[in-house]
């Protein structure tokens, strides 16, 4: 690889601000705001709104959309 051309590799916390939860990764994102982590140590940290904590497909609460009736309502709506 060469030298100074590859961004800062290091760990990084990602907080998911729905849910309440955070993880320790690594990660080459630009952050501004640090967080003190459970070890005592200061990382920088990554706002997100979802996670695997909050992502309807893994909490299992994944909303079933029907299908048949939305195509009604476009067929009652311009008279099709």
């Amino acid at each position: 690889m060469k030298p100074g051309i590859h961004p800062e590799y290091r760990e990084v916390v990602f907080q998911d601000i729905g849910a309440d939860f955070s993880f320790l990764t690594r990660s080459t994102i630009a952050t501004r705001e640090t967080i003190k982590w459970t070890d005592g140590k200061e990382y920088p940290l990554v706002k997100i709104e979802v996670s695997s904590q909050s992502h309807p497909f893994y909490t299992g609460k994944q909303k079933i959309l029907d299908t048949a009736g939305r195509v009604e309502k476009f067929r009652q709506k311009y008279g099709m």
